[in-house]
């Protein structure tokens, strides 16, 4: 498994300094750690084991665009834990954080190069894709990384991107597809299901008494997908497995009650029947089943309701049978 490591829990543990120093590195943001980050991630793995060190991914957070432009931050895919399960299938052997602290991120390119890679991790190999830059105002970029690299002996692979629809594979990219509801699309590229993470509570009860209990998630702190209902799997506390429960999230209002503000998170968890306030729960999405809709009455919402989970079942299956 992949650990998580703080940059500055290296200052007092000398173990744990020492265990991070000589292998091979690769500094990004990584998030949704899509087919494309690994890609990169194999190589760093390919580079740890000749070199004879760990597998390093270095990542700051929080991202540094909410630092220096907090407007301007893109939503996260992933969590930093999230990050970490994913790379482990890379090999990667440590996830680095770097606080992003506005002296940090104020670093010219050769101070931030000689004070992480070089002071802090003797590192042997560099391992980066084609637009990576570094250091303040962006300054270093892959020609600079190579110059500084090549006088102290350390080595540097630019990876070539990975493309899908003749366009790269990016966590923009990605932020779109789900931002417009494709999860089909957005899973594809990111080579995993996507997931909303949160803590289930009280909701208003509503689909209870429609006869559709439904798990309200909160404290979500990924990218919300178009508001819609959407077909996925359950796991978490208080479930057999993680692929067990077949899932019918609402993402959005409830515009059939006049609640045409606020976005909820509810999840129905077909065949399932048991408490899950208070508990942690994620829900991996599979596909977009339809969109928000305002019903005449709530006699006809629990038609489509009835529509809907039948849709789920089937969607669900038919995933099940091919994995």
């Amino acid at each position: 498994m992949t650990s998580l490591i703080h940059l500055s829990d290296l200052a007092g543990d000398s173990d744990l300094h020492q265990s991070l120093q000589g292998g091979a590195v690769s500094i990004g943001n990584f998030d949704g750690v899509h087919l494309g980050h690994r890609a990169l991630l194999e190589r760093v793995r390919w580079h740890a084991q000749r070199v004879g060190g760990k597998a390093i991914a270095i990542v700051m957070d929080p991202h540094p665009a909410s630092v220096l432009r907090p407007h301007g931050a893109p939503p996260s895919l992933t969590s930093l834990a999230r990050r970490a399960e994913l790379m482990s299938s890379s090999g990667i052997d440590h996830l680095l954080v770097c606080e992003a602290t506005r002296d940090f991120l104020n670093q010219t390119a050769e101070e931030f190069f000689q004070r992480l890679i070089v002071e802090q991790l003797s590192a042997k190999a560099i391992i980066e894709g084609p637009n990576f830059f570094f250091g303040r105002d962006r300054a270093g970029n892959t020609t600079r990384l190579k110059e500084l690299a090549a006088e102290r002996q350390i080595d540097v692979e630019i990876v070539v991107p990975s493309v899908r629809d003749e366009r790269m594979v990016s966590s923009s990219r990605i932020r779109e597809a789900i931002a417009s509801g494709d999860i089909v699309l957005a899973n594809q590229m990111l080579g995993s299901r996507y997931r909303l993470t949160g803590v289930v509570t009280t909701g208003e009860q509503r689909g209870r008494t429609l006869g559709f209990p439904t798990a309200n998630l909160g404290g979500v702190k990924t990218l919300l997908p178009e508001h819609g209902v959407y077909a996925a799997l359950t796991c978490g506390e208080g479930c057999e497995g993680p692929t067990n429960h077949p899932t019918a999230v609402h993402i959005g209002p409830n515009p059939t009650f006049n609640d045409h503000q606020e976005t909820k998170i509810e999840a129905h968890l077909l065949d399932y029947d048991g408490d899950l306030y208070g508990k942690s729960l994620s829900l991996t999405l599979v596909s977009q089943v339809r969109g928000v809709i305002k019903f005449a009455d709530a006699s006809a919402l629990k038609q489509q309701l009835q529509i809907d989970l039948q849709t789920v079942r089937e969607t669900v299956s038919s995933l099940q049978s091919r994995s």
